[in-house]
């Protein structure tokens, strides 16, 4: 048997999707084991959110207005304190439940995977002894713990706030006041930087001592860097190690294969960036303890007698039970991260009832790559949402752009303002549409800058929909929906038992007999991106060298090699599929025209 565990037996956790798809899923799966990230973004919908489970569960609220003083901060902190209060309660109630069919307890160890707690479950079943099934049943229920809480901030989304036309220190900028507000709260789990290295944000993380180890080397709160490979990894974990902190999981993601903002490697696929995290990982553990210890040191903190434990995970695409496997055997990974299916389970996620219905019905062609997001980086979209219904409304009433109503998206742009506006805003949309009707220049190139100018969504405002639709905060929301590619294979609604049990193969949702292979559909994405981006340079619409387009080709023929290699793995009928679909994106990226790179 084995001895009492701290954290839950599941291999896989629910990582952060949007703004509001997730905002509450801690209350709906911790208290089975299930780890899930929630963003912190939009502040204005946790309090929302906060408002309507505390009314649900009986707890007094107290509203924290907008202009409260560190109101973003602590309306997260209370948030995530009032979230960490309703699980314990769920997890306590649960482990007191009888073991019978439909019971919380039941549920718990009824989802878990193949594992030895699950096999002390089964045993405990199948015991006729009284006295050894009691026995068993509390040896078990002190082991039905919680998955963790954990918080998401993309570290490059972090606007600075003014009151009036002063600017506040920049501990008050958004993801400093989101990582704030993390820290003060009372959850034991881990935040997750994502989207880069912001090195304002990651000074500002080592003021925060329960992000350092204690006595013993444990951690309070962890820090996990979601990468796209593994020079990001080695990079963002270098700066932090320098200043004490430990990078506790590098949560690697597919570069386009996922949902919301994709960020492109040059060519990078997830197969060789797995291996080679695989080969250089006990390099890079070395490397960074050895910084660490002097960053430590350094403010002042005692080093741990141990090396703190880092895990890889990966997230992006996975379909199937075969794929997870064998991206944990093969490539060594902890772990792996699924998101869009669970779009499709409505006791986790939160998309209305009219958008269930769209993602059931979605195809490839409804799913796409899109230029909407303000922030200037690719971003997966729904054609049809209510959201994208919306913004062609506008632009055919004549009234294009949104009232940005959050502001969180308002970042860097100052072309018409002293203030950084966002460009999927009316402000800036009616200023620059009107620049350009000035400009000297065809009426093509006016048509095709029209296009790039109005295409800007905004995101932050109806991310947040499908939690104020279905909790009807806000009912004539218009949802924005950013699944990912994967959505097209998942045709049904389904229950959390049914998508636990699909992940772990002891069912199958698929309703995509021809659904290829994640590696192949990361591929095939990479190849798409690569003709692309050949296209807006021979139209003059991208600033990329030549020498650009040629090593993002290279490293796709390289990914091609090692995937080659890698299906003599595979059994036989797979093998063959797998080989003649990459011979059929090797064809497709031979296809692509590329700018010569200019003698030297």
């Amino acid at each position: 048997m084995t001895d009492v565990i701290d954290r839950s037996a599941h291999t896989f956790c629910i990582p952060v999707m949007g703004t509001g798809y997730l905002i509450d899923a801690p209350l709906r799966v911790a208290r089975y084991g299930i780890s899930s990230v929630i963003s912190l973004v939009d502040d204005v919908l946790i309090e929302q959110m906060r408002r309507f489970h505390s009314e649900k569960e009986g707890e007094p609220y107290e509203e924290i207005k907008n202009r409260d003083e560190d109101a973003r901060a602590r309306r997260i902190t209370a948030y995530l304190d009032m979230m960490d209060r309703v699980v314990a309660r769920q997890v306590a109630a649960l482990q007191e439940s009888p073991f019978e069919p439909g019971s919380e307890i039941t549920r718990y160890f009824e989802l878990l995977p193949d594992c030895p707690l699950r096999d002390e479950y089964e045993e405990m079943l199948v015991t006729d002894d009284p006295d050894e099934k009691l026995r068993l049943q509390d040896f078990l229920r002190p082991r039905a713990v919680p998955g963790s809480i954990d918080v998401n901030i993309m570290s490059k989304l972090d606007r600075d706030v003014y009151v009036g036309s002063e600017k506040l220190p920049p501990e008050m900028s958004d993801a400093s006041a989101a990582l704030r507000g993390f820290c003060n709260s009372t959850v034991r789990s881990s935040i997750v930087f994502s989207a880069g290295l912001n090195p304002r944000l990651y000074a500002y993380a080592a003021s925060f001592d329960n992000l350092y180890p204690d006595g013993d080397g444990n951690f309070e709160k962890k820090i996990i860097l979601k990468v796209s490979d593994y020079k990001s990894a080695a990079i963002q974990g270098k700066y932090l190690a320098k200043r004490g902190l430990w990078v506790s999981e590098f949560r690697i993601e597919s570069g386009l294969n996922c949902g919301g903002h994709a960020f492109a490697t040059r060519g990078h696929l997830m197969g060789p960036i797995l291996e080679e995290f695989q080969d250089n990982r006990d390099e890079l553990v070395d490397m960074l303890h050895q910084f660490y210890i002097k960053g430590l040191k350094r403010a002042g903190h005692d080093v741990p007698a141990s090396v703190p434990e880092l895990s890889v995970t990966v997230q992006g695409g996975i379909g199937t039970a075969e794929e997870d496997t064998l991206l944990r055997q093969r490539y060594g990974v902890d772990g792996t991260g699924w998101g869009t299916p669970f779009l499709l389970v409505p006791e986790v996620t939160n998309v209305d009832e009219e958008h269930l219905e769209k993602l059931v019905a979605a195809t490839d062609d409804d799913v796409y790559l899109s230029d909407s997001s303000p922030l200037g980086v690719s971003f997966w979209n729904l054609r049809d949402s209510a959201s994208e219904q919306g913004r062609r409304r506008r632009i055919a009433e004549g009234n294009p752009g949104s009232a940005c109503s959050k502001g969180y998206l308002a970042v860097g742009n100052t072309e018409f303002t002293e203030k950084p506006i966002c460009l999927a805003s009316r402000n800036y949309q009616h200023r620059k549409l009107k620049q350009l009707e000035a400009e000297d220049i065809s009426e093509e190139q006016r048509d095709a800058l029209r296009k790039q100018i109005l295409v800007k969504s905004c995101i932050c405002h109806d991310l947040a929909g499908g939690a104020t639709v279905k909790h009807e905060i806000d009912p004539k929301a218009e949802p924005a929906l950013c699944c990912g590619p994967n959505i097209v294979n998942f045709g049904k609604i389904a229950s959390l038992e049914e998508m636990v049990g699909h992940i772990y193969g002891r069912l199958s949702l698929l309703v995509n007999p021809e659904r290829p292979h994640m590696f192949i559909k990361e591929l095939s994405l990479y190849v798409a991106h690569l003709r692309d981006e050949t296209e807006k340079l021979a139209d003059g619409l991208s600033t990329k060298a030549p020498e650009y387009f040629n090593e993002f080709r290279e490293n796709l023929l390289e990914g091609i090699e090692h995937y080659r290699g890698l299906a003599g793995e595979f059994v036989s009928d797979v093998k063959t599929r797998f080989l003649d679909e990459l011979e059929r994106q090797l064809e497709a990226l031979e296809a692509v025209a590329l700018a010569p790179v200019p003698a030297q």
